[in-house]
């Protein structure tokens, strides 16, 4: 018969691996997810934005362009047999580009079609994308925006290199499925433009 320190030991030896280096192994985890989807280093804020409720419209993200001069191109034919997952919001080079919510920038980067892109995670973990930029606003990975704040500038990076410049917009529910943006544009402001005072 075993002694109890004996058996214990038996006992221990017989755990399989895995269990032996659980803790460990959702410890590296959560630091490469973490490292991977930057807005995991704050799961205070992005438990405030899963509560925020999802706007109804957004405000154009492009400075003085309105929901009027913006084609919906939701769906249209793209290289490749791809369809449009976005919106194209057409303005000079360099025209500042703002967030339609406030969030948390999950990336900044150059990705093959987009060009200079920025993700921002927003209300209800939607996501916002801002791609074919000219050149970044001042945000990094894992930053907070608040809505208004510029984000980049308009131009023609990416798969649009020679053509008009412009932004294409994309939004994201639940951060995977994309949706029509064009109808949420029903802000006439842009996100940088005081209303006008009432009289």
């Amino acid at each position: 018969m075993l002694a109890p320190q004996s058996e214990a030991r038996a006992t221990m030896s017989r755990r399989p691996v895995w269990k032996k280096w659980a803790g460990a192994i959702v410890v590296a985890a959560v630091v490469l997810g973490a490292l991977a989807l930057p807005p995991l280093r704050h799961p205070l804020a992005l438990c405030e934005l899963l509560l925020i409720a999802e706007p109804q419209s957004l405000p154009v993200p492009v400075d003085g362009v309105r929901q009027r001069q913006i084609a919906d191109t939701w769906g249209g034919a793209r290289s490749g047999g791809r369809r449009h997952k976005g919106v194209d919001i057409f303005a000079s080079r360099g025209t500042p580009v703002r967030s339609t919510t406030p969030g948390i920038v999950a990336r900044v980067g150059v990705v093959a079609l987009g060009g200079n892109a920025i993700s921002i995670v927003g209300p209800r973990l939607t996501a916002h994308y801002y791609a074919h930029l000219d050149r970044f606003g001042a945000f990094r990975p894992g930053d907070s925006v608040a809505s208004g704040d510029v984000v980049g500038y308009v131009g023609d990076s990416g798969n649009a290199k020679g053509t008009p410049c412009h932004l294409h917009y994309g939004v994201y529910h639940a951060l995977l499925w994309p949706v029509d943006p064009w109808p949420l544009l029903g802000d006439r402001r842009t996100p940088g433009e005081r209303p006008a005072a009432s009289r």
